[in-house]
């Protein structure tokens, strides 16, 4: 599975994106900007060692992970958080658990049809 996400890769979509971050409480003037961006992601393995780099006009945010292994984080908007990814089937799967009273979250990535 993880050869499958290896590569560079086009934002496609992210169903009730505005209604997830106003509910993590991030602002509204980043809630307006980060809505509208369509990051590209480069996901890098090397051996355990997964690098993810999501590229923007906005910001660029580099996590880099063991699978399974839970890390200190910073979101791209700037909130406090521990993550944590694994793989379920074919999808990887990030945890975020909020800090200082933060929100808790699960992200799915996942190619479809080859892209």
């Amino acid at each position: 599975m993880a050869d499958k996400l290896a590569g560079k890769w086009n934002f496609v979509s992210g169903e009730n994106f505005d209604e997830y971050m106003k509910e993590c409480g991030v602002s509204f003037l980043t809630r307006k900007v980060a809505v509208n961006l369509k990051p590209v992601l480069d996901i890098v393995i090397e051996g355990n060692n997964w690098t993810i780099t999501s590229t923007s006009t906005f910001k660029t945010h580099v996590a880099k992970f063991v699978i399974g292994e839970e890390f200190a984080d910073k979101t791209a908007d700037g909130r406090d958080v521990k993550s944590k990814y694994t793989i379920e089937g074919d999808k990887l799967i990030q945890q975020e658990t909020g800090l200082n009273g933060g929100k808790d979250s699960r992200f799915e990535r996942f190619v479809e049809d080859g892209s």
